[in-house]
C-alpha cells in the first residue's frame, strides 16, 4: 500500500503563491527518521537550518515527492479555499498512491483521501511534505525579495508584519500580492493604526 502525505505552505501569506508538496516514503517507517540529519517533525517546529539540512539529503532518501504551486492570480480569482483544494488535487493527479493523507480538514470527494488535523505532527509523510513545501516557498520568496526589497519578504516570508503593513500603506501592493488579503489587512490596519 502506497501512502502519500500532503501539506501546504503560505495559506495565510499576503503575497506569493500557495505551495504544497506530496511525499511517499518507500521504506520502513519506523527506521525512516534515522536516515535524516535532524529529527523529523512539523516544519514549524524546526529551525531554518534544520529544514535546509533535511532538504539537502532528499536526493539520497527512499522517497518520491512532488511540489505544486497555485499562483497569486489564481488565488485572486478563486480565493484561498479554492486554491488550497486545487493545489492538493494537482498533486494527487501527479503522484499515484493508495491513500492520500492531507493535513487539515478539507473535504474531498475522492474516497482515497483522508484528512488529518495536525497531520504535520502525526504522520511522517505529511511532516516531510510540510518541510519541503516550506523550504521551497521560503526560497522563492527570498528570490522575489530581490525585486521588491522594501516589503521585507526575506524576513517575513510575505506574512503579516508591522513593517509589511506599513510599506503596503505607504507604497501600495505589487503584482505578487493577494488582493483580498491586502484589502482586508489594510482596512483593519487603518482602523486600528
Amino acid at each position: 500500500m502506497k501512502i502519500c502525505g500532503l501539506d501546504e505552505c503560505g495559506r495565510g501569506a499576503f503575497a506569493g503563491p500557495l505551495v504544497a508538496a506530496a511525499v511517499i516514503i518507500n521504506t520502513d517507517l519506523a527506521s525512516f527518521p534515522s536516515l535524516l540529519p535532524v529529527p523529523l517533525r512539523d516544519s514549524k517546529k524546526l529551525t531554518e537550518t534544520q529544514r535546509n539540512k533535511i532538504v539537502s539529503v532528499l536526493p539520497k532518501l527512499p522517497i518520491v515527492y512532488k511540489i505544486e504551486e497555485v499562483s497569486v492570480s489564481e488565488i485572486n480569482e478563486f480565493g484561498i479555499g479554492g486554491a488550497n483544494r486545487q493545489v492538493f488535487e494537482r498533486l494527487m493527479a501527479r503522484v499515484k498512491a493508495t491513500i492520500y493523507i492531507v493535513d487539515g480538514n478539507l473535504k474531498f470527494a475522492n474516497p482515497a483521501v483522508r484528512t488529518l488535523i495536525k497531520g504535520d505532527d502525526k504522520c511522517y509523510q505529511v511532516m516531510l511534505a510540510s518541510i519541503i513545501a516550506k523550504v521551497y516557498r521560503d526560497r522563492l520568496m527570498i528570490s522575489l525579495h530581490q525585486d521588491f526589497p522594501h516589503y521585507g519578504w526575506d524576513k517575513n516570508s510575505c506574512y503579516s508584519s508591522k513593517h509589511h503593513l506599513d510599506v503596503l500603506r505607504t507604497r501600495g501592493s505589487c503584482l505578487h500580492h493577494r488582493l483580498q488579503y491586502v484589502a482586508t489587512a489594510m482596512s483593519h490596519h487603518l482602523s486600528v493604526g
